[in-house]
């Protein structure tokens, strides 16, 4: 970005809210993560840089221009472009562009047909070449409740008087955590415990799904549950008083695969205590410090020091906003014929491999998975 970015983005009006509240938000975290890796010798760069900066994210902002939903615009002479609902976070969009040539479409995340949050996708017209996404190629996601999953994971911890801390992302799984626990706790399924949300992103993010209400299913006045079921803590003081007080507790806090932010402080407070749980709630990139707590770790390095890990470790399995490989296919299936050609990325190489081998064997079309840095030459 330092190189300055120089062309148009195109979004839907939803995401280019998103982004005024996560481009500045991400980049303070960056600079704050820096200066903190500076004044403390943490890093291996001397000095530590943020990958870009608030200028930078200010700076991109402005070559943003919104499109609706389902209404055609011009990229070029002869070339028209349409943003249809993606339904995997507020105002995701899949991309359909018409050329004299042919048609191509590009599916960028793809939600669920039954999230608890969002609307599913919208169905998807005949296209000439498809590039499709294959986050979950791989797998399928379990049949589970996820009201129930989440109960079943923080009920002991809250019960035995713990802390129960959730690394999530900003965008989309707090919302949908949030709207659970408020089901939960309306319900009386769970104890009433206070809940915060530990995140200026996600707490400017939250309020934008009571503006936004035509993207998701859920009521207006659950909407409102939703929004209002947790303390919002925005300053830095309020975010180190969280580590002081006791539990029971819930604490939802950025990042969702604990690479940084202020769930990291959270994490060195309350793991060595093993009445407290630390819930994963989602995919933990292989690297992440998220991983490695799913992968048993005893020890996480944070911030310079070896923290033990002394709390349960639960991860949930129900809470993804990614198609799974089934209903990726289901969704494929829903095109009204075959593209001429199917390019599946956004993937780990055996996600991506085994969702082509599907797509052959179940809708009998032709599919690859393209090379880093190849090019296709598709008229």
């Amino acid at each position: 970005m330092r190189d300055g970015f120089r062309g148009t983005i195109h979004a839907t009006p939803g995401t280019f809210e998103l982004c005024k509240i996560l481009l500045p938000d991400s980049a303070h975290l960056q600079e704050e993560d820096a200066a903190f890796a500076n004044r403390h010798g943490t890093s291996k760069h001397k000095p530590a840089l943020p990958l870009y900066t608030g200028q930078d994210a200010a700076d991109s902002l402005t070559r943003f221009k919104t499109r609706d939903f389902d209404e055609p615009f011009e990229l070029a002479s002869g070339v028209r472009a349409t943003l249809h609902r993606a339904g995997h976070v507020l105002g995701a969009a899949f991309l359909r562009i018409e050329t004299p040539e042919g048609t191509l479409t590009f599916t960028g995340d793809l939600g669920r047909p039954n999230d608890p949050l969002m609307n599913p996708p919208a169905l998807p017209a005949a296209t000439d070449y498809l590039v499709t996404e294959s986050t979950y190629g791989d797998r399928v996601h379990p049949q589970v409740d996820p009201e129930q999953e989440l109960a079943n994971a923080i009920h002991p911890a809250l019960a035995r008087g713990g802390a129960v801390i959730i690394p999530a992302f900003a965008v989309g799984r707090t919302q949908t955590l949030l709207l659970l626990l408020a089901r939960l706790k309306a319900k009386g399924t769970v104890p009433d415990a206070p809940v915060f949300v530990d995140s200026p992103m996600a707490v400017d993010a939250t309020a934008l799904y009571q503006k936004f209400h035509h993207e998701h299913r859920i009521g207006d006045d659950e909407c409102r549950r939703m929004c209002s079921s947790a303390s919002m803590v925005t300053t830095p003081e309020g975010s180190k008083e969280l580590d002081r007080r006791k539990g029971p507790m819930i604490i939802l806090s950025a990042s969702g695969m604990a690479t940084g932010g202020r769930v990291v402080h959270h994490l060195k407070a309350f793991a060595p205590d093993e009445r407290n749980l630390i819930l994963l709630a989602g995919f933990q990139a292989a690297g992440t410090r998220g991983a490695a707590l799913a992968g048993g770790a005893t020890t996480l390095r944070m911030h310079g020091q070896e923290v033990p890990i002394r709390a349960e470790v639960a991860q949930l399995k129900s809470s993804s906003a990614h198609a799974d490989s089934s209903e990726l296919i289901a969704w494929l299936g829903g095109l009204p014929s075959q593209p001429r050609r199917t390019f599946i990325t956004h993937g780990e190489p055996g996600a991506s491999d085994a969702l082509r081998q599907r797509i052959e064997r179940e809708l009998h079309w032709t599919a690859e998975v393209p090379e880093h840095l190849s090019t296709h030459e598709l008229v």
